[in-house]
């Protein structure tokens, strides 16, 4: 009886330790992306020894996707933790998808900020289409329907008395093959972002009808969003990785650092770094908030439009739905 009781206690401590194991394993973190290099979670730990606290508190995943609606679904499904979402899919996802728990974390990027890069959209320079009236009848390259850059284009369309389906095709296409797609006269209006819009070729042929601040005003282009149930699970562990984060985009963004930034940026893009130095980064790229720290009020104007122009149906109060709190306190810690 003896033995018997010392056993049964030896593996009550065992279960009892494996317990706090597995309590300490590190969270994972899984954020989504679409363009390389442009998308801070494509390039995020290519430095690893910035973050301090990766296999400790959490381990990170990068997960690709052709556009940012699909992350709807993957988010929607547990699938991503993070997603990198347009101002136009966050809308959708809590209208449309109803996820009201969704946050706002942190700014990705912005459009249109005075000095800094806007997208552009582009025809064929010997084109006839001289006026976006002259897209009727035409076909429209998206990267992904219900994207930010899809939204834009097609306001801008609107704006110009052009309905999708009845006056012009819109077609879907990644935006690595969106030269080709023009070039090739498979689609008459493309949208470009960086870097695939600073391409020289695509520059030698094509040019800008217009651009997505002339659509839609200065955009908080795209955000870091998280459900509310995953940051109240992981706080801790999400904190440490914006601590993490904010040290990696603070060195990127560092001048000083610019030579090891072009040729990460080569090396997760698999094209020549000479390609990005003229841009990245600099005030002919998207602007960035060094402390990720988005425009609460620029996204609402977005999500305003959205509503003005028919895309949605209801009011979203974009501070209900936004945590700055784990940036904030992550941005303490390295002052």
């Amino acid at each position: 009886m003896r033995s018997l009781k010392v056993i049964l206690a030896a593996l009550a401590t065992l279960l009892a330790l494996a317990g706090v194991a597995r309590a300490a394993d590190p969270v994972k973190i899984r954020a989504a992306w679409v363009v390389p290099v442009a998308n801070w979670p494509s390039i995020l730990f290519a430095k690893p020894e910035l973050a301090k606290h990766l296999g400790k508190s959490y381990v990170f995943e990068d997960v690709h996707f052709n556009g940012t609606p699909p992350m709807i679904t993957a988010m929607a499904n547990n699938e991503v933790d993070i997603g990198n979402l347009a101002y136009s899919s966050f809308a959708l996802a809590v209208e449309n998808a109803g996820m009201d728990d969704l946050r706002v974390i942190a700014d990705e990027f912005q459009d249109g900020v005075k000095g800094y890069y806007t997208n552009e959209f582009f025809v064929l320079k010997d084109s006839p289409i001289q006026k976006v009236e002259d897209l009727k009848g035409k076909i429209v390259a998206t990267n992904a329907v219900g994207s930010a850059v899809d939204i834009a284009s097609r306001a801008m369309l609107k704006k110009h008395g052009l309905e999708d389906k009845r006056d012009y095709t819109i077609v879907e296409a990644a935006f690595p093959t969106m030269k080709a797609m023009l070039l090739q006269k498979k689609a008459d209006l493309i949208p470009g972002v960086p870097p695939f819009s600073l391409d020289p070729e695509l520059r030698a042929g094509a040019r800008t009808l217009f651009t997505q601040v002339q659509a839609v005003g200065q955009s908080q282009m795209i955000i870091w969003v998280a459900r509310k149930g995953f940051i109240e699970k992981n706080r801790a562990a999400m904190v440490d990785f914006m601590e993490d984060s904010l040290r990696a985009v603070r060195w990127f963004l560092d001048p000083a650092n610019r030579k090891e930034v072009l040729e990460i940026a080569a090396k997760v893009s698999k094209r020549p770094a000479a390609s990005f130095d003229s841009w990245l980064f600099t005030n002919k790229d998207a602007y960035r908030d060094p402390n990720m720290i988005p425009d609460l009020a620029a996204l609402q104007a977005n999500i305003k439009l959205q509503k003005d122009l028919g895309f949605l149906k209801t009011e979203i109060d974009v501070k209900k739905l936004s945590d700055l709190s784990l940036v904030e306190e992550a941005a303490k810690r390295l002052k």
